[in-house]
C-alpha cells in the first residue's frame, strides 16, 4: 500500500468503510430478526417499535457527532468510529431483554450506518472533485460485496455458531483490521487535501452553503424526498424479510439467496451512475433513481413465484446503486464541500431517521393486517408523487456560482 498513489489510499479507505458499515445496516441487522425475536418473545410490530425508537434517537445524535468530522483530522475521527463500533458489535452479543435490544440498535445503527457511512462519503465528496462520481461508485462496491456475502454467510453460520458468537467474531475482526488499514491510507489526509488533477483544468467555483442556510432552501426538502424513498422502503423491506417469505410461500433461503442478485445489479449501477455523474452532473439523474425501486413494488404486488423475489430485490439493487452515488454528490455539487461534513451529517441523519419511519410503518402495517401487497402499494404512491414534484422543480436545482 506505500507505493499506492494517495488518490488510490483514500478510495481503499472508503470501501473498507462502507463495508463494514454492512453491520449496523437493515440488511445485516433484519438477518438476526427472528432469533431476537424468538429469544425475546416480541412481535414484529414490537420488533420494528423497538428498532425505529433506537434508530431515530441514533439520527438525531448523528446530526451532532457527524458535524465533527469538519473539526478533526481524518485519521483521528476513523479511530474514534472504529472504537465506537467495535464496542458496539460486542455490546449487541450480550443483547437478553428489550432494553438492551434498544441499546444495542441504538448504538449499531448510530455507529455503523450512520458513522462507517458518513466518514467514508464524506471523505470522498470532499477529496474528490473532477472524478467524484467515480470515486463515489467505487468506495460503495464496499457495501455491495457485503450485500453479496454476508446474508448467505450468515446464514450458514447460525447452523455452526450461536447469533451471539457471530457478534463477538465481528467486534474482534473491527478492532483488529481496521486500525491497520486506516493508518496506512490515510494519514496524511487533512481538511485541505483534494485530490491530483489536470493544472490546466478550468474549475468553476461554486458557493458554499453552511448546514443553517441548506435547512432553508426548499430545493434541499424536494430532493430529499426522493433521496429517502428507498431507504425507508427497503429498510422496511430487508426488517421484514422473513414476513415477506412467508406471506409468499417462498423457502427460508430464497431472500438470502436474491441477495446476490440484488447485489450483481447494486454493483452494476453503481459502476453505470460513476461515469453518468461525472459526465452529466448528479443534479440531472436523480429523476431516474427511484424508478427501478417503483417496479420492484409493482413486482411484489402482482407476482408470487419464488423466482420474483430475484426480480424484485434485483429492480431495489438498480436503485440502490444510484442512490449511493447520486445521494453523496448531489450534495456537493449544488452546497460546496466546505462545510459538506456538516451538511452530510444532516442528511445521514435524514436517511437514518427514514429507514426508523419504514421500519416502524411496516411493522405497524403488519400487525394490522394488511398484506405486502397492499404495503407495496404505499411504497409506490410516495415514490410516484415525490417523482412528480422533484419534476416539477429540476431547473431549479442548478449551484450558485461565485
Amino acid at each position: 500500500m506505500i507505493n499506492l498513489s494517495l488518490n488510490k489510499k483514500v478510495i481503499i479507505f472508503g470501501f473498507i468503510f462502507t463495508f463494514f458499515s454492512s453491520f449496523g445496516q437493515s440488511f445485516f441487522l433484519g438477518l438476526f430478526n427472528a432469533p431476537l425475536r424468538e429469544e425475546l418473545g416480541i412481535t414484529h410490530g414490537q420488533f420494528g417499535s423497538i428498532y425505529a425508537s433506537a434508530t431515530i434517537c441514533s439520527s438525531l445524535l448523528l446530526i451532532w457527532v457527524g458535524k465533527k468530522i469538519d473539526d478533526y483530522k481524518l485519521l483521528y475521527y476513523s479511530f474514534f468510529v472504529i472504537i465506537l463500533l467495535s464496542l458496539s458489535s460486542l455490546f449487541f452479543s450480550f443483547i437478553n431483554s428489550i432494553y438492551l435490544l434498544a441499546i444495542g440498535i441504538f448504538l449499531m445503527r448510530f455507529s455503523g450506518q450512520g458513522l462507517m457511512s458518513h466518514t467514508s462519503t464524506t471523505a470522498i465528496s470532499r477529496f474528490f472533485e473532477k472524478t467524484r462520481g467515480k470515486a463515489l461508485s467505487t468506495i460503495w462496491f464496499g457495501l455491495s460485496t457485503a450485500e453479496f456475502i454476508l446474508p448467505v454467510l450468515i446464514t450458514y453460520l447460525f447452523v455452526i455458531y450461536s447469533w451471539r458468537t457471530i457478534w463477538q467474531g465481528i467486534a474482534v475482526l473491527i478492532i483488529i483490521l481496521l486500525p491497520i488499514i486506516t493508518s496506512k491510507c490515510i494519514t496524511a489526509i487533512n481538511l485541505s487535501s483534494r485530490e491530483k488533477i489536470s493544472k490546466n483544468l478550468n474549475k468553476i467555483k461554486i458557493k458554499s452553503w453552511k448546514r443553517k442556510d441548506v435547512i432553508k432552501d426548499y430545493r434541499f426538502y424536494i430532493i430529499s424526498l426522493n433521496m429517502l424513498a428507498g431507504p425507508w422502503i427497503i429498510t422496511g423491506i430487508f426488517v421484514y424479510q422473513s414476513f415477506i417469505s412467508e406471506a409468499k410461500l417462498w423457502s427460508l433461503y430464497a431472500i438470502p439467496k436474491a441477495f446476490m442478485i440484488y447485489s450483481i445489479t447494486s454493483i452494476f449501477s453503481l459502476i453505470l451512475s460513476g461515469f453518468l455523474v461525472d459526465k452529466f452532473t448528479s443534479r440531472k439523474l436523480i429523476p431516474i433513481i427511484n424508478i427501478p425501486l417503483l417496479l420492484s413494488m409493482m413486482t411484489l404486488i402482482l407476482t408470487k413465484n419464488e423466482i420474483s423475489a430475484y426480480i424484485f430485490l434485483g429492480m431495489i439493487g438498480i436503485s440502490n446503486g444510484l442512490a449511493n452515488v447520486l445521494g453523496s454528490s448531489t450534495w456537493a455539487e449544488i452546497y460546496g464541500v466546505k462545510y459538506i461534513g456538516s451538511i452530510k451529517a444532516l442528511t445521514t441523519a435524514l436517511m437514518v431517521f427514514s429507514t426508523a419511519f419504514g421500519t416502524a410503518l411496516f411493522g405497524i402495517l403488519i400487525d394490522q393486517g394488511f398484506s405486502i401487497e397492499n404495503i407495496a402499494l404505499i411504497s409506490g404512491a410516495y415514490i410516484v408523487v415525490s417523482l412528480v414534484l422533484l419534476l416539477f422543480f429540476r431547473k431549479k436545482l442548478e449551484p450558485i456560482k461565485v
